[in-house]
């Protein structure tokens, strides 16, 4: 191998083992100390993790072992496996990830106006039609690629393959890929990101608003109007504000979520749409840096955003 490889294959290798690391912690630090305090959240973050870790071990981890031996030396029979893991991964990853996004967007509303009142989100049952709904759909589209990837026993092939009967079919299947299972939940991750921000930049007007109004100078007319609304408004307003700092930090790191996935999508798309018209292994490559990226960083961000990046144990 030459310096360069020896370089790409080191940074894929270093980015798989944190992903394998952040994504390992994220799930064992979402589970709860009883069955009776499972949490939504922790149904969520957990299908994540372990969407995340399929990526790692069964996609990234074999493609980083292949690129130190400069070919693919698993055969055939694991590169169906290899593509039916990434599209399966991926694609629960992306709803992971939607819904994540809707169920912090409702509980900051909720916490914010409602005074922490329950979300529709806060349903076990509801959660769980709806990952399993997701998993359904990746299921849909993962499974033909055990039909369709080939490997050409080529020694000097340096990735995983796969081909379609004919280029009309392949087409077809990146379309539908692209929209149920790309675009669908994109739509979602950026609609409630943007409705956590604009709730984040209300809430922020507001308090600045309470703040002025006490910190104003008291006058002989407004004396006893002004100590009713510091009583009856403000002070409530700053305990409700205490009270939901949690689930504004959990947004945030939503937010920065979205922001990361919305990068790595559109870099993603770009990449797909070029490998339509033209096979580049380069481009198989960099689709896979891509997709590592996203899967090493992103359970650090969660933690950050729910206060479980430590070692402290619950």
């Amino acid at each position: 191998m030459e310096v360069q490889d020896w370089i790409e294959s080191s940074i894929r290798a270093l980015f798989c083992l944190t992903g394998i690391t952040g994504n390992f912690w994220l799930g064992l630090r979402s589970l709860p100390k009883s069955i009776s305090q499972l949490r939504p959240n922790d149904v969520l973050f957990m299908n994540l993790a372990a969407s995340n870790l399929i990526t790692n071990c069964l996609v990234d981890l074999p493609d980083t072992l292949a690129q130190f031996v400069n070919n693919w030396f698993m055969g055939r029979s694991y590169c169906g496996v290899l593509q039916f893991s990434s599209d399966l991964s991926e694609t629960s990853s992306i709803f992971s990830t939607m819904f994540i996004s809707m169920y912090w967007h409702q509980k900051l509303v909720g916490s914010i106006s409602r005074g922490g009142a329950p979300v529709q989100m806060d349903d076990l049952r509801l959660v769980g039609v709806l990952l399993a709904g997701s998993w359904i759909v990746a299921l849909m589209f993962s499974v033909p690629h055990f039909f369709i990837a080939e490997h050409d026993g080529n020694e000097t092939l340096e990735v995983c393959e796969e081909r379609f009967p004919t280029p009309a079919e392949k087409k077809t299947f990146d379309a539908l890929y692209l929209i149920l299972a790309n675009v669908v939940p994109l739509v979602g991750i950026t609609y409630a990101s943007v409705q956590i921000v604009l709730t984040l930049l209300q809430s922020q007007k507001r308090i600045t608003h309470h703040s002025k109004e006490r910190n104003a100078p008291p006058t002989d007319v407004n004396m006893a109007e002004k100590s009713k609304v510091v009583n009856s408004v403000a002070y409530p307003q700053l305990r409700s504000n205490q009270s939901s700092s949690y689930q504004v930090r959990a947004a945030k790191s939503v937010v920065a979520v979205a922001t990361i996935f919305i990068f790595c999508w559109f870099i993603h798309l770009v990449l797909r749409i070029y490998s339509s018209f033209r096979n580049s292994i380069l481009v198989v490559k960099l689709t896979n840096f891509i997709g590592a990226f996203y899967t090493c960083f992103v359970p650090y961000v969660y933690l950050h955003g729910v206060k479980k990046l430590s070692c402290s144990w619950w």
